[in-house]
């Protein structure tokens, strides 16, 4: 496991502040909005130089969302994320063009992400065209460094991408995003769809780049072992809000959100003779359509109260470098 002691400490790198992003729902003859689904509804935090930040929760509750607008791939509906200092969401034109460069994505599906009828030599050079760096030669020796380091070979790069495994096709898609020498990277669950032997090898991968190119990671998951590999900071989503945030270390230690409770409750335990208490949620998650009032949480909370119901609890410290959103935290 990463140590997290020193990156914990470092300076902040990325900052995202108040992040919301609705998306219209349309409806009638005239195709008006007549709703609004809150996917992501104002989520701040912060990532440090050189960590990776693990970023989990249920299917729906708002995490590939916040991936995506931070790179704009999804334009913001209000909000702002700070990259050493500069407003992503105010840049336009070259100098939004320029920021890209540094900010790529591995996205969950690599099949989906590649052209099925360009090599993958050439889906990778790509992004190097489109920023005009180097000359032919010089791209094509930049995509064949790129494919050793992620465990490929030069005579993949002729290969269209029907002919590779799901983990190989991963590893074209690490080997994409890291051709522009990006400084973060956002993993939009890059192992959720591989088997649990190729799982380790994409991590151990991606950890071996983070140590080797000193990059910034926002990992998004929904699988908490993963999370535990690899992440230094774990932030907890539900319903499109954070709820919990702290290391790895103290997450998995002393988990204080109820959600957080109930998800730790779900994973599985390695000793046949060693028995977990679960934490059955009751009912079902609620549309971000209409969300309820007050905590969000509360319709499923085992140990909700009536003021839970009405006023939606702060984001806020409770102890060193662990934030929680909840009433009955102090």
């Amino acid at each position: 496991m990463l140590d997290t002691t020193s990156k914990n400490d470092g300076k902040e790198f990325i900052r995202v502040e108040h992040l919301k992003k609705y998306f219209p729902v349309h409806g009638g003859i005239l195709q008006r909005v007549v709703a609004w689904v809150q996917a992501v509804d104002d989520v701040s935090f912060a990532i440090r130089e050189g960590e990776c930040l693990g970023l989990v929760g249920e299917s729906g509750c708002g995490k590939t969302t916040v991936g995506r607008t931070m790179l704009r791939l999804i334009e913001p509906t209000a909000g702002s994320v700070i990259y050493n200092d500069t407003d992503v969401f105010q840049l336009h034109g070259d100098d939004l063009k320029a920021m890209r460069r540094k900010m790529q994505i591995i996205f969950q599906d690599p099949y989906a992400s590649l052209d099925p009828r360009m090599p993958i030599g050439d889906s990778i050079m790509e992004g190097l065209k489109i920023h005009h760096i180097g000359t032919s030669k010089e791209r094509w020796e930049i995509v064949m460094q790129t494919l050793k380091k992620v465990g490929l070979e030069d005579y993949h790069a002729r290969r269209y991408p029907h002919e590779f495994s799901g983990g190989q096709r991963q590893r074209i898609g690490i080997a994409r995003a890291l051709a522009l020498l990006p400084s973060f990277i956002v993993c939009d669950e890059p192992v959720s769809a591989l088997d649990v032997s190729i799982q380790s090898q994409v991590l151990n991968i991606l950890k071996e780049l983070q140590k080797e190119m000193g990059l910034t990671y926002l990992f998004i998951a929904h699988n908490l072992s993963v999370v535990e590999h690899i992440s230094d900071r774990v932030a907890v989503m539900y319903l499109g809000k954070m709820v919990e945030l702290t290391t790895r270390t103290e997450l998995f230690r002393n988990p204080l959100h109820p959600y957080t409770q109930a998800l730790m409750s779900a994973i599985p335990v390695p000793d046949p003779h060693l028995h977990r208490e679960r934490i059955i949620l009751t009912g079902d998650v609620p549309s971000p359509l209409r969300p309820p009032s007050g905590c969000r949480f509360h319709p499923r909370c085992p140990v909700a109260m009536e003021h839970c119901h009405v006023e939606e609890p702060v984001f806020k410290e409770v102890s060193p470098n662990h934030q929680v959103a909840c009433w009955r935290i102090a």
